[in-house]
C-alpha cells in the first residue's frame, strides 16, 4: 500500500525535478490509514532529503520481507497440499477396504475427501503415461535398427492410444477443477482410464516380447510407475531351506514417503518369513521370521544404486551393502531360525497372506533389476563385483536374475 501512495506524492514533483535537477525540491512520504484521505494527506509535512533516501530503503526492504514472505508461504502451502493429498489417498483406501497393512503400520482416519485424492491419482495416471511413453520411445529406438512395417504399425496405434489417455486425463482434470464431477462419474472415469492403461501396458509388453531373442536374458528391469495393489512380480520357484543368504539388487527410487517394499517371502504360517521394506519415514528395514533389522541405506534419491544383505543364523548375523560398500552389520536378528521352504516371493509388494494381501501403501514404486539370491554369505570382494559390473560377476545359485525366472502381473 505504500508504494503506491509513494509514487502518488511523488508524481507533481517528477517533472521539474526531471528537467531542472533536484535543486531545493523537497520529497514528502505519508503513510495514510485506508479510509485515510490522501489529497490531504499529502499537505501534511516536509522532510529532508536524508529522510526520504531513508523512506524509500525501508520500503524497498519491507517489499524485499514481504516478497520473501510470499515465497515461504507458497512453498509452505506446497508441502501441505502433498501431504494432505497422502492422508486424503491412505483414508480413501482404508474406506474401500483395501488398507489391510502390516501388523503396527499406521493409518489415517480423516475420511473419504475424494477430490484431492483424486487430483492425486491423476498426478499417478500421468506419472505411468509417461513410464509407457519412455517404452515406446525405446521400442521406436529398436525399430529404427530393424525396421518393419508391422512394427511401425503397431508403434502407430500405441501412440495414437496414449494421445487419447491424455486428453482423457486433461478433460479429468477440467472436470474435477469446475466440480462438475460427482463421486460416481469419477469411479467410473477412473475405471475407463485405468482398464484402457492395462490393455495399452500389455500392448506394449507384447511388442517388447518381440525384442527378448536380440538381448542377453539378464538385460531387462521391472518398473513400478505408481502405488498399487494389484502391480508385481512374482519368482516362478520357491526359496529352499536357507540357513544363510545373500541378496542383491539394483534398485532405484525416489518414492516419498518411503519407497514401499522391493521383495517379500512368505510360507504357510508367516507371512513376514522374509521382507525388505521402507515404509514412512522409517528407515529401510529387513523382516526375518518378524524379527526386524533397520539397515543404513541412503538410496532415495532417484539414482540407481546396488544394495545386497547378507545373513547367516548363526548368532543371526547380518550386514548390509551399498554401492559396494559396506554400511552396517549388526546380530541377534531371528538367530538359529532357518528360512523356511515352500513359499512364495513377490517383488514389488508386501504379503499379509501367502502370495496375497497386497496394499497399495507398502507397494514399491521405482526401477528394480538384478535381483540375484545365494544360500551363502557372499565375500566382500564378491559384492563389490556385483555393484561394479565385473566380468566376473556371479548370478545367484538359488535365484538368478532372469526374465524366464519371473511372472509378471
Amino acid at each position: 500500500r505504500l508504494l503506491p501512495l509513494l509514487l502518488l506524492l511523488l508524481g507533481p514533483a517528477l517533472g521539474p525535478a526531471l528537467g531542472q535537477g533536484l535543486g531545493q525540491t523537497r520529497f514528502i512520504c505519508t503513510s495514510v490509514p485506508l479510509d485515510g484521505d490522501v489529497c490531504a494527506a499529502s499537505a501534511l509535512g516536509t522532510g529532508s532529503a536524508e529522510e526520504l533516501k531513508g523512506t524509500v530503503l525501508q520500503l524497498r526492504e519491507t517489499v524485499l520481507q514481504q516478497k520473501e514472505t510470499i515465497m515461504n508461504q507458497k512453498e509452505t502451502i506446497r508441502e501441505l497440499t502433498a501431504k494432505l493429498g497422502r492422508c486424503e489417498s491412505q483414508s480413501v483406501l482404508e474406506l474401500s477396504g483395501e488398507g489391510k497393512g502390516r501388523k503396527g503400520f499406521s493409518k489415517n482416519t480423516m475420511g473419504d475427501l475424494s477430490r484431492p485424492a483424486a487430483a492425486e491419482t491423476l498426478s499417478q495416471l500421468g506419472q505411468t503415461l509417461q513410464s509407457l511413453k519412455t517404452r515406446l520411445e525405446n521400442l521406436e529406438q529398436f525399430s529404427r535398427m530393424n525396421s518393419s512395417s508391422q512394427t511401425n504399425n503397431l508403434k502407430d496405434i500405441l501412440q495414437n492410444k496414449i494421445d487419447d489417455l491424455e486428453k482423457q486425463v486433461l478433460s479429468r482434470v477440467n472436470s474435477l477443477e469446475e466440480g462438475k464431477l460427482s463421486p460416481r462419474n469419477e469411479s467410473e472415469e477412473r475405471g475407463k482410464i485405468e482398464s484402457t492403461l492395462t490393455s495399452l501396458h500389455q500392448r506394449i509388453s507384447d511388442l517388447e516380447k518381440g525384442q527378448k531373442d536380440n538381448r542377453p536374458p539378464d538385460r531387462f528391469q521391472l518398473t513400478f510407475p505408481l502405488r498399487t495393489n494389484y502391480m508385481y512380480a512374482k519368482v516362478k520357484k520357491s526359496l529352499p531351506e536357507m540357513y544363510a543368504f545373500s541378496i542383491c539388487m539394483w534398485i532405484k527410487s525416489s518414492a516419498s514417503p518411503g519407497m514401499g517394499t522391493p521383495f517379500s517371502y512368505a510360507v504357510p504360517g508367516q507371512a513376514n518369513e522374509l521382507v525388505l521394506i521402507e515404509w514412512g519415514n522409517n528407515p529401510m528395514e529387513i523382516l526375518i521370521n518378524d524379527k526386524v533389522a533397520k539397515l543404513p541405506f541412503a538410496i532415495n534419491d532417484g539414482k540407481w544404486h546396488h544394495i545386497c544383505v547378507t545373513w547367516t543364523t548363526r548368532d543371526g548375523v547380518w550386514e548390509a551393502y551399498q554401492d559396494g560398500t559396506q554400511t552396517g552389520n549388526g546380530e541377534n536378528l531371528a538367530p538359529y531360525h532357518p528360512i523356511k521352504p515352500q513359499g512364495v516371493l513377490v517383488l514389488g509388494q508386501e504379503q499379509d497372506t501367502l502370495g496375497g494381501g497386497f496394499d497399495a501403501t507398502q507397494a514399491f514404486v521405482g526401477e528394480l533389476a538384478h535381483f540375484n539370491v545365494w544360500d551363502r554369505k557372499l565375500s566382500p570382494g564378491e559384492v563389490y563385483g556385483l555393484a561394479t559390473c565385473s566380468s566376473k560377476a556371479l548370478a545367484g545359485n538359488v535365484i538368478a536374475w532372469a526374465e524366464s525366472n519371473i511372472d509378471i502381473y
